[in-house]
């Protein structure tokens, strides 16, 4: 049975003028509309697509990718705004979704940004957005281990540090303590558990336990970038004396922060050094 607000693989039945119908089990047939079919689709195969509900409330199928799917969270930004009704969200498909009004906890404006999580209506059988977090998120006995790999989506800051949600499913913490710089209401970043609280609550760290933090030596490269025009005779080849001289850091901690730097597309690695990208 095809899954609604979720990705499927479904069987190719016929094609038809609109498009292709797929197999969608005990929700019969839906249609794959023309402009979304790939080359090789044909009737006798199978498809990957994302099913949701159409502006006439029919199942239909696409190969477009959402920004989330039911049961994740995500930051998406106001689209329109229809009084009584609610916000029309962009989340990567052609029909916007939407924040019903009572699903709000705040006022919200075309261009706003605003944290959701993906949900199934139980009324309607619509997807929906909500903003009224709490009312989905840590359910059930959260089973992560100390020091797992988690992804992270910064929920709100606090006085002690940021709230972030793991996994899509619950709340954690990063202390301000443990960070070189501060972090964006709704950035998504990778993190790891710290700690497992008797009370229930969830320390996070950005880094592996015992991981000495890169950002700052990250920050220090790129003032000393600026400062030499743009470029500097540094790179995973220079011997560890060389880095140790110029940066005060372990040859293995420098080549880890110009990793992060070129990953963030702040910087590009040439045979003789590195250099701002855009020099």
């Amino acid at each position: 049975m095809a899954l609604l607000g979720q990705f499927n693989t479904l069987p190719i039945v016929r094609q038809a003028p609109p498009g292709l119908y797929l197999n969608g089990g005990t929700h019969g047939e839906i249609l794959l509309p023309g402009k979304y079919i790939p080359l090789g689709a044909v009737p006798g195969t199978t498809i990957k697509v994302f099913v949701y509900r159409d502006s006439e409330d029919r199942l239909v199928a696409t190969t477009e990718t959402p920004l989330a799917t039911v049961g994740q969270c995500a930051s998406l930004r106001v689209v329109t705004v229809k009084r009584g009704v609610g916000a029309f969200l962009a989340w990567g498909l052609e029909k916007d979704l939407l924040l019903p009004l009572r699903e709000q906890t705040r006022e919200l404006r075309p261009l706003d940004w605003v944290l959701v999580h993906i949900a199934l209506d139980p009324k309607s059988d619509r997807i929906i957005a909500t903003a009224r977090l709490n009312r989905w998120l840590d359910k059930t006995p959260p089973n992560f281990k100390e020091e797992q790999p988690v992804k992270l989506l910064i929920e709100s800051e606090t006085p002690l540090g940021f709230r972030a949600i793991i996994n899509h499913t619950h709340h954690g913490l990063l202390y301000h303590s443990d960070l070189a710089r501060p972090l964006l209401v709704g950035q998504t970043l990778d993190g790891f558990i710290r700690t497992m609280r008797p009370d229930g609550k969830i320390d996070l760290a950005l880094n592996p336990i015992g991981h000495r933090p890169i950002a700052p030596l990250t920050d220090q490269i790129v003032a000393k970038l600026r400062a030499s025009g743009g470029r500097l005779p540094y790179h995973d080849k220079s011997t560890p004396e060389e880095i140790s001289a110029a940066f005060g850091v372990s040859k293995k901690l420098f080549k880890q922060a110009i990793g992060a730097l070129y990953r963030d597309r702040q910087i590009l690695i040439e045979p003789r050094g590195i250099a701002l990208v855009g020099q």
